[in-house]
């Protein structure tokens, strides 16, 4: 049933990929890395639909004002990092109902059991005591209306999201066992090097645009002065010497950073910096990841002066997305009984 369904929701003989990022901070190093980079060069491959995951971002609590201005950036900045409104389809979650009229019906198709496993859910509970929404708990099926809506084969993720992948695809088997082929079965995309940036202060989790230590996360719109002094003050160890090694987690993240930018092999990174200290590789980072993410800030500046510009992309972008989702949602409609709009 899943390769059937796969096959049959091909767009010009393309797969179709989606993903995106909750505007719930400001975009980092590890999500340039991690994902949109990533989404940069897939544009070509696939039928590519990448959102501002705003409906989201809401599971906490956030000022209006500034989620309206974030948004708003984090939308320039997927543009300014290569991604080209002509072959993508690049929108916010909240522009198309879809998203929101799917996840009610997936709620009533997905056990309570399988939401009480996500791990997610624990520890963004522990994080916001005060604030453990039903939202939070539902945010995987929301998740799955978003991958589901538009008939997505891979869902580019971190080892994080994984979790949620695997649901996503039980509640699409449960639903085409059910009702017959309805949706495609989608599978996780995870790069292997460059797939989990980790904090630079404490390289034992992942680097997290939300973190209240900044000094933990370079940021894309950081200037060149301040990525220097975070780099330069990343953590290391008590040692000197430049290995890849799980007992320098902070060297290792530096090196596979290092990678992911080069386009170089670990292993010839190590052998460069042999004999040098942290500094060293510390300096030669610094100025790569301002190599490589000066042309984002120059051309952020640039279209976040044009509002009209984003505004109507914006919309020819929300109103491509629609017409693909509502079909879908009138396929599900028609196969749990609702009746047409007329």
């Amino acid at each position: 049933m899943a390769q059937e369904t796969n096959s049959k929701y091909l767009i010009n003989g393309k797969q179709n990929i989606l993903s995106g990022s909750a505007p719930s901070g400001d975009l980092t190093l590890g999500n340039f890395i991690g994902a949109i980079r990533q989404w940069g060069n897939l544009q070509n491959e696939y039928n590519c639909y990448y959102m501002v995951v705003d409906l989201h971002s809401i599971t906490t609590r956030q000022d209006p004002k500034v989620l309206r201005e974030r948004s708003i950036s984090f939308f320039a900045q997927y543009l300014a990092a290569g991604l080209d409104p002509k072959k993508n389809t690049i929108f916010f979650q909240s522009h198309v109902s879809a998203h929101s009229e799917l996840a009610w019906i997936l709620n009533c198709f997905t056990p309570y059991g399988d939401l009480t496993r996500m791990t997610q859910f624990k520890d963004k509970s522990v994080k916001h005591p005060k604030n453990i929404n039903a939202g939070l708990f539902t945010y995987p099926v929301l998740m799955a209306a978003d991958i589901l809506l538009y008939d997505c084969h891979l869902v580019p993720v971190g080892e994080d999201q994984k979790q949620h992948i695997e649901l996503t695809r039980d509640i699409a088997l449960r639903f085409n066992n059910e009702f017959g082929e309805t949706f495609v079965v989608p599978e996780p995309f995870i790069p292997k090097v460059g797939g989990r940036v980790m904090a630079l202060q404490e390289p034992s989790r992942k680097m997290d645009k939300s973190d209240p230590n900044q000094n933990n996360t370079v940021f894309l719109l950081d200037e060149p002065k301040v990525i220097e002094k975070k780099l330069k003050s990343a953590t290391t160890d008590s040692g000197t010497t430049i290995e890849y090694t799980e007992e320098k987690p902070g060297v290792k993240n530096l090196l596979e950073i290092y990678s992911s930018l080069s386009e170089e092999k670990i292993d010839s990174i190590v052998q460069k910096f042999e004999g040098k200290m942290y500094g060293h590789l510390k300096v030669d980072l610094a100025s790569l990841v301002v190599e490589k993410t000066q042309h984002i800030r120059d051309e952020y500046k640039r279209l976040i002066a044009d509002k009209n510009f984003l505004h109507s992309v914006m919309k020819e972008n929300a109103e491509r997305a629609s017409a693909h989702a509502d079909k879908t949602l009138s396929r599900v409609y028609d196969k749990i009984g609702f009746v047409p709009k007329a």
